[in-house]
């Protein structure tokens, strides 16, 4: 096992400084930044700036010494909101990453609980009301989920806030706070689970009906195990396995934050940062957010590859 860890990081190292490489070359040679966009700066002053962050040098010397600073924990500045990339990070990340966990919770609690119902009674009228509930969820495109809910919920009904993470001139504290932010979470929750769900649900069900027709189901039948034992206990640990894979994925995804949700509701999170940099070409932060992610892909990958081994130890690491 740590002879597999110590490749797999090695491994993990070279992947990485390729990625940065191609990704700092691709916002470095991206014509026109921040600095030459500013309508507001003279020439000369644009000069000055461009000489202060370095960006008349070669794009290989600067490339060097981004890879320096960030080897010390920098990752560049801002020139757009001017703070340090990974100040905006602690800042809007947390928020993003809130949403996804609530959202990441529900969806695969009830993808899996529906999941194995649906097989289980394959064919039924509950199959088919959940195959249509899925393919209409994996359908309609997010942001008319998004608005729709708003209309119905928020402005029609006045049940739950149309945006934002708290009500505009709050001073709530404590208890008070967290309340207003799940209140006004809720929607967007909601709205994530329902996009998420549905294709999560087709894949529980499809390795579902793969495994309880296998001979070791039959035989715990033939003992007498309560059916839901028996789904529940054998089918759906063996139906998780190849789910695990999917982990990999999460991890980016709970930090990544959701591009056009956290714009439809107004959320302050990393995705709606990250889409305001591309307008104000803040390349520094672009470059910082793209390799935060490519960070969490390969370690994500890391933790379903060794999931998997322990959840099923006939799978050899190597």
């Amino acid at each position: 096992m740590s002879t597999y860890i110590s490749k797999r990081l090695i491994y993990m190292a070279v992947i990485l400084l390729a990625a940065s490489l191609l990704i700092f070359c691709l916002y470095a040679l991206t014509p026109g930044d921040f600095i030459s966009g500013n309508i507001k700066l003279t020439p000369e002053r644009k000069a000055e700036l461009r000489e202060i962050y370095g960006l008349n040098k070669p794009v290989l010397e600067r490339y060097a010494l981004w890879m320096k600073n960030a080897f010390q924990g920098d990752f560049g500045y801002s020139l757009a909101q001017q703070k340090p990339v990974l100040s905006l990070f602690n800042d809007y990340i947390w928020n993003s990453f809130l949403l996804a966990a609530a959202s990441t919770f529900l969806t695969w609690f009830i993808a899996v609980i529906v999941g194995v119902v649906s097989a289980y009674k394959q064919y039924s009228w509950f199959d088919t009301l959940v195959l249509v509930i899925v393919f209409a969820a994996m359908s309609l495109p997010s942001f008319f989920i998004g608005l729709f809910l708003i209309k119905i919920v928020a402005v029609d009904l006045k049940w739950l806030p149309p945006g934002g993470m708290i009500t505009t001139g709050s001073n709530a504290t404590g208890w008070a706070y967290v309340k207003e932010v799940i209140h006004h979470m809720t929607l967007p929750v909601i709205v994530m689970t329902i996009l998420g769900v549905g294709s999560l649900t087709r894949y529980f069900r499809t390795n579902m009906i793969d495994v309880i027709k296998q001979d070791y189901i039959r035989t715990a039948r033939a003992k007498g195990l309560k059916e839901s034992k028996v789904l529940f206990s054998h089918a759906l640990r063996n139906a998780l396995l190849p789910a695990i894979t999917l982990v990999g994925f999460e991890l980016p995804a709970l930090f990544g934050g959701s591009l056009i949700i956290e714009k439809i509701f107004n959320w302050p999170g990393i995705g709606q940062l990250y889409m305001s940099s591309f307008s104000l070409r803040d390349y520094p932060l672009l470059m910082g957010f793209t390799m935060l992610i490519a960070i969490l892909t390969v370690i994500g990958t890391l933790i379903s590859d060794l999931l998997y081994h322990i959840a099923d130890p006939r799978v050899r690491l190597h």
